[in-house]
């Protein structure tokens, strides 16, 4: 129980739900609204920093300004006691990754609708501007009334602020997930996002990293340097054209792989066979199933910038085109009449 059980004269702090190298997280309610609530506080010692403050008022401004039912909302932000704190949506359930911590391997079927749904989120967030940075399954949220949701921009950046050619001495983001680009301390781009989910991805459907060390520099390294396992040879019901795609979502150059989470998603979307029951997607992960809404696909492929329909055909259109040129060419030889009637040619 935390030293001030209540936080600005408004949030009961109740107990804790994680900690972290910053922050830590607690559940509390909110005796205004009378609804529970996830509250980050700032370590103390971190608190009195100025570059962390900033950082953390960066993560208040840029999260609090996205609004996606797969991206955890922020509802305040403040200062009580010295402190820096963080008012979030509380979200039942676990993170991604103590799920796959009890689960090992998921199969295809398994893997998509989650990985699908998290591309819906962070491809919102890209449009908004915004690279998240830190992706991992420790920050994707598995709730029990059917979404997952995309947590933490501690570190997110605002692409209007990102240079090309920036660099970097100190890197930020979690080794095992992190992109080259980023192992360098070279400017991040949606891509690295791309990249990011793609090592959840290999993770989730062969139950190892791509890459392992024993230390982040080694770590850093492989990412830059090595190319990833075979996935298929780990997992044989990975099909040949689903392991091009990871494969390339691990591409060393961003420009190699799909530039935003919203074409990831997409793509994915071509692989999923969900078996659909009324109104939801069956989707089985440990312990109680995870319906997720037919609704949440059909979010995703709206969210696919529109120069990713570029062959998709509108019949509708078509036709209607079709039909009005028809009635265009046949009023063709009616006015070749009427010209011939009023202007008969000369014997």
């Amino acid at each position: 129980m935390p030293e001030t059980p209540l936080l600005n004269n408004r949030y009961q702090l109740l107990h804790t739900l994680g900690t972290g190298g910053m922050a830590v997280v607690y559940r509390a309610r909110d005796l205004m609204l009378e609804r529970p609530v996830a509250i980050k506080i700032l370590r103390e010692d971190f608190s009195s920093d100025a570059s962390f403050r900033e950082r953390f008022h960066q993560e208040a401004k840029a999260a609090a300004n996205l609004s996606h039912p797969n991206i955890v909302t922020v509802h305040d932000f403040g200062l009580d006691s010295g402190r820096l704190f963080l008012v979030m949506e509380y979200v039942p359930g676990t993170d991604l990754k103590t799920v796959m911590k009890r689960r090992g391997r998921f199969s295809v079927d398994e893997t998509l609708p989650i990985i699908i749904q998290a591309c819906a989120g962070v491809g919102y967030a890209h449009r908004a501007g915004l690279v998240h940075c830190d992706i991992k399954p420790h920050n994707i949220l598995v709730t029990p009334d059917q979404r997952i949701k995309v947590t933490d921009f501690g570190i997110a950046r605002a692409l209007a602020t990102i240079h090309p050619d920036e660099y970097s001495s100190v890197v930020w983001g979690s080794p095992q997930y992190f992109s080259p680009e980023q192992a360098t301390g070279a400017a991040p781009s949606p891509a690295s996002d791309v990249y990011s989910m793609g090592v959840i991805l290999f993770e989730m459907l062969t139950g190892q990293l791509p890459f392992n060390a024993a230390n982040p520099t080694e770590l850093a390294r492989l990412h830059r340097d090595a190319l990833p396992p075979s996935p298929r040879q780990i997992n044989p019901g990975i099909s040949s054209a689903l392991e091009q795609v990871i494969l390339k979502i691990l591409s060393k150059e961003p420009s190699s792989r799909y530039r935003t989470a919203d074409q990831l998603g997409r793509v994915l979307l071509s692989f999923q066979q969900p078996e659909i029951v009324g109104n939801d997607v069956a989707v089985t992960l440990p312990g109680p199933a995870y319906p997720i809404p037919v609704q949440s696909f059909a979010e995703t492929a709206a969210a696919i910038p529109a120069e990713d329909h570029a062959f998709d055909i509108d019949w509708a259109t078509l036709l209607l085109g079709l039909l009005a040129t028809l009635a265009v060419g046949g009023l063709i030889p009616y006015w070749l009449y009427v010209w011939f009637t009023l202007n008969p040619p000369v014997q």
